[in-house]
C-alpha cells in the first residue's frame, strides 16, 4: 500500500472553495480509479487556510496510472486555481497493517501480537 498525507495553504478566504472545487472529482477518483481505497482533500479545522490531502492506494501500478489519469491532472488544476501559500504532500510505503486496538480494546502501536 502507498499512502499519500500532505497538505497545501491557500488563503483562508478561498479554502472552502478550493475543496468544494474537487468534492465530484474526489469522488470519482474514489469511485472510478482500480486501486484507490481513500482519497480525501479536506478542510483543516485547526489551521483556517489549510487543505488537508489524504490518499490510500493499494499498489504502485495503482498510483501510477491515477497520475496519468484526468481526475489526477483535473484536480491539480482545480486547486491551482488560487494561489498557494505554502504546502507539503509526501508518499509512504506501507509495509504492516493492523488494527489499532489489540484484543483487550487498548490503542497500541506495536503491530503482530
Amino acid at each position: 500500500m502507498i499512502a499519500i498525507i500532505g497538505h497545501l495553504d491557500v488563503d483562508p478566504a478561498v479554502r472552502d472553495g478550493l475543496v468544494e472545487s474537487t468534492a465530484e472529482l474526489q469522488q470519482a477518483t474514489a469511485r472510478d480509479e482500480p486501486g484507490c481505497v481513500v482519497y480525501t482533500m479536506s478542510a483543516d479545522p485547526a489551521r483556517p487556510g489549510r487543505i488537508t490531502i489524504v490518499e490510500l492506494w493499494e499498489s504502485p501500478e495503482a498510483l501510477e496510472a491515477h497520475f496519468r489519469h484526468p481526475n489526477f491532472h483535473a484536480t491539480g488544476a482545480a486547486l491551482r486555481a488560487e494561489p498557494r501559500l505554502g504546502g507539503s504532500v509526501m508518499k509512504y510505503r506501507i509495509d504492516a497493517v493492523a488494527p489499532v486496538r489489540g484484543d483487550d480494546g487498548v490503542a497500541t502501536a506495536a503491530f503482530g501480537s
